[in-house]
């Protein structure tokens, strides 16, 4: 199969032996997001991308990954005309807004933990912004053209295949998320040799994770002192990770000094 320019990323995510290739993928997508905004390459000064900046915003984590990064003045720079806009807007919501009616129920009722629908015109306009943030935006964006390569390269590279069956399979939200693609990727003759395969490297890796941080606390019993570790040195980090995703142990991505 000719390689493109997403093949080559998820080729060396297999190679890469992480617990989750997809994982691998979506850090990389994000970081370079967050250096395309802040780095050297100053993108922040192009209109066209500050423009997207504006009318995206930034996410909670992403604007903490942002402080961390370092690069205060292009922070300032992104902020100081996303600020304008925002403010435009929140003028134009605060000048049209008008309160519902209120009732004795209402007002008893206690607000849960989980969202509920908007009630108002301002709750509903936080609400579009809070589905926006740049970097999010991004790897959205790219991410889902991963998952279709992953089963192009299943169905026609031979070299692929041998990767993925090496792999350490997946964490649960991308396990997921290739079984919900395959449904409309592949034929009935097609699932039937792709899921079996891709269940038992997940629960083969689940459990070798679950061995892994059982002798991680058994190790602290003094009768196991001088034993070997084994690989279970970093299995809270990785059963993490293959639980909910992500990179718990992770260094502060920081721009290059």
């Amino acid at each position: 199969m000719k390689e493109s320019i997403y093949t080559i990323p998820l080729m060396d995510a297999f190679r890469a032996d992480d617990e989750c290739p997809f994982c691998y993928i979506e850090r990389n997508l994000e970081q370079h997001a967050v250096n395309f905004a802040l780095g050297s390459g100053a993108s922040y000064m192009e209109d066209d991308i500050r423009a997207q900046t504006d009318a995206a915003g930034f996410c909670r984590h992403h604007y903490k990954m942002m402080f961390d990064y370092g690069n205060r003045l292009g922070s300032a720079l992104i902020l100081s005309t996303h600020f304008k806009k925002l403010n435009e807007e929140l003028a134009a919501q605060i000048k049209a807004f008008t309160p519902g009616r209120s009732s004795f129920l209402k007002r008893r009722k206690r607000s849960g933990s989980h969202a509920e629908p908007a009630k108002t015109s301002i709750g509903t306009w936080v609400a579009e912004k809070e589905q926006h943030c740049y970097v999010c935006d991004h790897i959205h964006e790219n991410y889902s053209r991963y998952l279709d390569t992953f089963f192009e390269l299943y169905l026609n590279s031979p070299e692929f295949v041998r990767l993925f069956k090496s792999s350490k399979g997946f964490c649960l939200h991308h396990f997921s998320q290739l079984v919900e693609t395959a449904e409309d990727r592949l034929s009935e003759k097609q699932k039937k040799e792709f899921y079996p395969l891709l269940f038992s490297l997940m629960l083969e890796h689940m459990k070798r994770l679950e061995e892994e941080v059982t002798w991680f606390t058994e190790k602290y019993d003094y009768r196991n002192r001088d034993k070997d570790w084994g690989n279970s040195r970093d299995s809270v980090q990785r059963c993490m990770q293959k639980d909910r995703g992500g990179y718990p142990a992770d260094p502060v991505f920081q721009a290059d000094r």
